[in-house]
């Protein structure tokens, strides 16, 4: 479930952080993610997405509501997906 009330607002008072992992090698691609709000969010899927295997780096962009995934091989749309929505968010798909 996610941390943030319906109003968007976190509701754990936890700090903003930067949750940003970077990599140089592999296959990036991007997805749209809702439900993300604040700095904790941020934080939650970047370390949650980081843990899967293959994940080399993660970006959260909370304005524009994308999550960038840098894998070793091709990712798994289906795997990535069951995470962020067991971390209480909403993988849409692939951004265009």
């Amino acid at each position: 479930m996610s941390c943030c009330t319906p109003d968007g607002s976190c509701s754990t008072g936890t700090g903003t952080g930067t949750g940003t992992a970077t990599a140089t090698a592999g296959t990036t691609t991007v997805y749209n993610v809702s439900g993300m709000t604040c700095g904790h969010c941020k934080a939650t899927l970047t370390k949650e997405i980081g843990a899967v295997d293959g994940v080399l780096a993660v970006d959260v962009d909370l304005e524009a509501g994308q999550v960038t995934v840098t894998t070793a091989d091709e990712p798994d749309d289906a795997l990535l997906a069951k995470v962020v929505d067991d971390a209480g968010y909403e993988l849409a798909g692939r951004a265009a």
